[in-house]
C-alpha cells in the first residue's frame, strides 16, 4: 500500500469512525483501524463487534492499493501533531509496518494483514429500508436519547425504539420513570415494522449528523441496522426483544392542566432543586387557580427552598411530586416557548405537551411518573 494524504483530512475521518472503538476490546485487533485502499478510494472501519463504522474518503495520488490495520490511538495521536500538510503513507514489503512520510522527517507504526478483521454484519433478503432526512433523524435522537435507560435486566429499555407505521414514525425512549415520543407524521411506510437503536450507535449518529444534510437510508432486519449517509455507513446488532407497548400508557382524560413558560419554569426548577435532599431529589408542585408554587427542602440538612411562578391553571387544587432531575431532563430537550403539564391525579402520570401552535408534522410527548408527597 502506497499512498499520499492530507493530514487534517485523514485525521476528521479517524477522528469520526474512533468513537466505535471500545477502550476494553475482546479482540486486540479491533484497537486498529481497518484501512482498504481501491480504485482510488480509501475506506477506514472501526468496530468493537456490535457496531462498526466505516467513512470514505478519495485519494488523487495512489501507487499501490492494498488493505491493512493500523494502531488507532497511536495514529490519531501521531497526525494530531501536524498542520494541514501532505503525508505520505507505504507499507514494507511483509505489510509488518507502514511509514509515514512528510517533508523533513518520517515515522514508522506498526501495522498487520487485514484477513482477521471481523467484517461488517450483512442484511438478510427480506430487510426493511426507508429513507429519512439527516436533520430530521437527527432531531428525533437528541428529543429521545436522554430517556434511555441503562439496565442489564431490561436490554430494550436501553435504546431507543424505532415505530415505522402507515401514518407516521415514532421514536421513543424510556427508562419506566419519564417516557418521550417523538413523531413525524410526514414519514410512512407501507408495511408497519420496528427496530430497538441501542444507545451506543445512537449517539455517534447524532455526533455524525450535525453537519450532514442529506437524506440517511436505512435497512434493517431482526439483528442488525446499516444506516448510509455522505460517506459513511455504520451497521450496528439492533437490541433483541420487544419493547412494552408505551402508547397504553399514556394517560388520557386528563382534566387538570398547567399551561407555563418552558424556560421560567425550568429556571425555577433549578434553583430550588439545589435545597432538595439527594437521595430523593425530591421537588413539590403545587397548583392553584394562576399560581404554582415549587417548593423542595431537605430536613437532614435543615434546607428549603420555595419559588411562585405565575401561570394559567385550570384544574382542582393540587400537589404533586416528582424527581427534579427528570424533570429538568425533559424540559432542557423540549424546544416549545410554553408546555403544558397535564394530569389527572397525583398518583398518576403527567404528560408534558407543547401549548399553542407547533409544527403540524412534528410532535413531542413526555411523560413523567409522580413520587409520593409526604403529609
Amino acid at each position: 500500500m502506497k499512498f499520499v494524504v492530507s493530514s487534517t483530512e485523514l485525521l476528521a475521518r479517524l477522528l469520526s469512525v474512533s468513537r466505535v472503538i471500545s477502550s476494553k476490546n475482546s479482540l486486540p485487533i479491533l484497537d486498529n483501524f481497518l484501512f482498504e485502499l481501491k480504485d482510488g478510494y480509501l475506506n477506514i472501519t472501526a468496530s468493537d463487534q456490535e457496531t462498526s463504522l466505516k467513512a470514505g474518503m478519495a485519494i488523487d495520488n495512489v501507487t499501490e492499493e492494498g488493505e491493512i490495520t493500523v494502531p488507532a490511538r497511536l495514529l490519531v495521536d501521531s497526525l494530531k501533531e501536524f498542520a494541514d500538510i501532505p503525508l505520505e503513507f507505504k507499507t514494507n514489503e511483509n505489510t509488518t509496518s507502514i511509514e509515514m512520510v512528510w517533508a523533513n522527517g518520517n515515522a514508522i507504526l506498526p501495522c498487520t494483514t487485514a484477513e482477521d478483521y471481523p467484517e461488517m454484519a450483512a442484511l438478510s433478503a427480506d430487510s426493511s429500508v426507508f429513507g429519512i432526512n439527516s436533520q430530521v433523524l437527527l432531531e428525533g435522537i437528541n428529543r429521545t436519547i436522554y430517556a434511555t435507560a441503562e439496565e442489564e435486566l431490561r436490554p430494550v429499555m436501553n435504546g431507543v425504539f424505532f415505530d415505522i407505521d402507515n401514518d407516521a414514525l415514532t421514536l421513543v425512549a424510556s427508562d419506566a420513570h419519564k417516557l418521550v415520543c417523538y413523531t413525524r407524521h410526514d414519514i410512512k411506510s407501507e408495511n408497519k415494522s420496528s427496530y430497538i437503536l441501542p444507545k451506543k450507535p445512537a449517539s455517534i449518529l447524532k455526533n455524525l449528523l450535525t453537519k450532514i444534510d442529506q437524506d440517511v437510508k436505512i435497512s434493517f432486519d431482526n439483528r442488525n441496522a446499516h444506516f448510509e449517509f455522505e460517506s459513511f455507513v455504520l451497521v450496528c446488532r439492533l437490541v433483541e426483544g420487544n419493547y412494552p407497548a408505551y402508547r397504553s400508557v399514556i394517560p388520557k382524560n386528563n382534566t387538570n392542566k398547567l399551561t407555563i413558560n418552558r424556560q421560567d419554569f425550568l429556571n425555577s426548577l433549578r434553583r430550588v432543586s439545589v435545597c432538595s435532599n439527594p437521595a430523593s431529589s425530591l421537588i413539590k408542585l403545587k397548583m392553584t387557580y394562576n399560581q404554582l408554587v415549587i417548593s423542595a427542602q431537605d430536613l437532614d440538612f435543615s434546607t428549603a427552598s420555595n419559588e411562585t411562578l405565575n401561570c394559567q391553571y385550570d384544574g382542582d387544587h393540587m400537589e404533586v411530586g416528582f424527581k427534579s432531575s427528570f424533570l429538568i431532563d425533559i424540559l432542557t430537550n423540549l424546544p416549545y416557548t410554553d408546555i403544558s403539564l397535564e394530569m389527572s391525579d397525583p398518583s398518576r402520570a403527567a404528560l408534558i405537551l407543547p401549548s399553542g401552535n407547533s409544527d403540524k408534522d412534528e410532535e413531542i410527548l413526555a411523560l413523567i411518573m409522580p413520587m409520593l408527597v409526604s403529609a
